[in-house]
């Protein structure tokens, strides 16, 4: 699923088509994968081809900072003003999400879309825009935000987008099991629906970003400041760093950043490659967020041209849901206003790696990923109605989990330092997972110039 065939320049030529030819590809792999797991399982049903062909699914999952920059942002602007601008970020209706109770925990699903809508000029041609090659939205990976205003504590959860779930629709088209990302094309009701049938995670509020979305709240602040410990670059999302340090961050680097899951490294007289693909991007993405919710406190509440400036670009790119109200937004801000973002704990879904019928998947590891769930959900965790199947394509019940005093797991993913540029294959037996916080030397961090 390489990113960089639509961060080519601009126009088209033969790698639009070849693109074009990827595309289909994916779209006949993951239609394949689900015809090779009915098989496996016994599921008989008629092929099914759809009409219109699919495009490679992208990533961008940093949605979360754009709630949080708006609670920050409603500190410093009048009501009146602030509902108006409220009013132009576009809302969606999404079912099968439960308000919550007012005052008690909640859990944002934040959805990173690679829709290139906004997007102008040479940022559009650089992401694949101006030359039709890419339409619609995806995702590929997704974030639960759990906000506890009571405690103050803010939780993220990443869940991977090969992570194999049971599907509740598209089964015709994609087998009764496939990755969690299939359930997004239609947009964020199915998915949410699909989180909580699969892991018991109650959904009460969506909010989804687009690459315009992401560089217009990254440049509304004046950017974000991140210690790249090396050069680093990245072919396919046209991230380009020529300078270790602290630096700025802005614009089209800023979503470079946060879509990189081709990392390279420069150590030593020579690039290295980071072989962790989506996991390692989530890692990022955790390190941008953070920097990003730093930047937003230090513009100053009592600079009004700054909050003009954030609050007029934030709708650009964005999507909520119907039900939240700018009244929720503003007791949150008043909550959270001292929030330090390194507080924040940042979790990855548990997993492992291997190959269903030729394909490479991820499988939810237990009962290591019920223990994080259960650490981080508590009490508000339902029984699932439809688990996530294991290696052998069964659906058993997650096992009966007492919460610890710590959501930190004991797992690792698996670096391999090599100085190949070319994408690397995954290795089928890795466990792929970080404890919180926790990130490779070589990936960038928050810092203050």
């Amino acid at each position: 699923m390489a990113e960089g065939r639509h961060s080519a320049p601009r126009g088209r030529s033969n790698k639009d088509e070849e693109a074009k030819k990827a595309a289909l590809a994916n779209e006949q792999r993951l239609i394949a994968l689900g015809e090779a797991v009915d098989e496996r399982t016994g599921v008989k049903r008629k092929p099914y081809r759809p009409k219109r062909l699919g495009h490679r699914r992208r990533t961008l999952i940093i949605s979360g900072v754009v709630v949080l920059g708006l609670l920050v942002a409603l500190i410093g602007g009048g009501y009146l003003y602030v509902q108006w601008r409220f009013d132009q970020i576009h809302k969606i209706t999404v079912s099968n999400i439960s308000y919550p109770v007012p005052g008690q925990p909640f859990n944002i699903l934040s959805v990173g879309s690679d829709s290139r809508v906004g997007l102008t000029g040479g940022v559009a041609a650089q992401t694949g825009a101006t030359s039709g090659s890419v339409s619609g939205q995806r995702s590929d990976v997704v974030k639960i935000m759990r906000v506890d205003p009571v405690a103050g504590t803010i939780t993220v959860l990443s869940i991977p987008r090969d992570t194999m779930t049971t599907l509740l629709a598209n089964q015709a088209l994609y087998g009764k099991f496939n990755r969690i990302n299939v359930n997004y094309g239609t947009g964020p009701s199915l998915l949410a629906q699909t989180i909580t049938a699969n892991f018991g995670i109650v959904v009460n509020h969506v909010i989804q970003v687009g690459f315009a979305g992401l560089i217009n709240a990254a440049d509304a602040i004046g950017g974000v400041y991140l210690n790249f410990p090396y050069p680093a670059k990245d072919a396919y999302s046209g991230l380009k760093i020529t300078h270790a340090g602290c630096q700025l961050v802005t614009g089209f680097q800023a979503l470079a950043v946060a879509r990189s899951r081709h990392y390279q490294y420069f150590q030593g007289g020579q690039w290295y490659y980071d072989g962790t693909s989506d996991f390692g991007r989530i890692d990022r993405q955790n390190a941008f967020l953070r920097a990003m919710v730093s930047r937003i406190k230090g513009m100053g509440l009592s600079n009004p041209i700054a909050i003009n400036n954030f609050l007029s670009k934030i709708p650009q790119g964005i999507t909520i849901d119907s039900s939240f109200t700018l009244r929720e937004l503003i007791g949150l801000s008043l909550k959270f206003r001292s929030f330090d973002p390194a507080a924040m704990k940042t979790y990855t879904l548990p997993t492992t790696a291997t190959v269903i019928n030729g394909a490479d998947v991820l499988i939810v590891s237990q009962p290591a990923a019920q223990q994080m769930l259960v650490n981080i959900f508590g009490s508000s965790l339902l029984a699932p109605t439809n688990p996530p199947p294991n290696a052998q394509l069964q659906t058993p019940m997650p096992p009966v989990i007492t919460p610890t005093t710590s959501t930190t797991v004991k797992t690792t993913t698996t670096v391999k330092k090599t100085t190949t540029t070319k994408r690397t294959k995954k290795t089928p037996t890795t466990t792929t997972t970080n404890p919180t916080n926790v990130v490779p030397y070589f990936d960038p961090v928050p810092c203050t110039p």
